[in-house]
């Protein structure tokens, strides 16, 4: 029983859940709201105390359905969030871009400065507005689903780190929702 225990945090997987998930489409775009529940395990916190910045990701895609083929993608879009703390200042810092923070021009990011970790989470988890798709994307008769994925991504992590990581399920945060687009117009 004592083993069981001791391996017990090992493979304790990190609960996700969606609380908050609007699809509002209109004539003009398509905006999801969205708001993601989740606690970071001891591990993830201590490496962020270490100084070693955690990367999550965002991402929608607007998918026609087809019945004769695969469901063609029309719209992908995603955010990155980079969540580090500053030991000099002890304050959290968050950095939300359109692009991976290791891709070269990566163009806008938008950083924002917190007190406290729940602060800064409060501001990564949750999702107003976020418009992922256009005018003249979307026919107003055709049959649409679009779905939401939220994950911790551990590939922006320094490369020995990811290594050491191989095998922990704590770091595992990770969400696939799905949800059919109406045909008609909401406003």
């Amino acid at each position: 029983m004592l083993l069981v225990s001791a391996l017990w945090p090992c493979f304790a997987q990190t609960q996700v859940e969606v609380t908050q998930f609007e699809v509002e489409r209109t004539i003009e775009e398509v905006v999801l709201n969205a708001q993601v529940q989740f606690e970071l395990s001891s591990s993830v916190e201590d490496a962020l105390l270490r100084g070693i910045p955690v990367y999550f990701r965002a991402e929608a895609e607007v998918l026609r359905e087809r019945w004769y083929w695969y469901d063609k993608s029309l719209s992908t879009v995603s955010r990155h969030y980079k969540l580090a703390y500053q030991p000099l200042t002890r304050r959290w810092r968050v950095s939300i871009s359109a692009g991976p923070s290791s891709a070269a021009g990566q163009g806008l990011a938008l950083s924002q400065s917190y007190d406290t970790l729940a602060a800064a989470m409060s501001s990564v988890k949750k999702i107003s507005r976020w418009r992922v798709a256009g005018p003249g994307e979307l026919e107003p008769t055709g049959r649409y689903r679009l779905d939401f994925r939220f994950n911790l991504d551990v590939s922006q992590l320094p490369r020995p780190f990811q290594i050491g990581l191989l095998g922990q399920t704590d770091w595992d945060i990770n969400i696939l929702r799905s949800q059919p687009l109406l045909p008609e117009f909401s406003k």
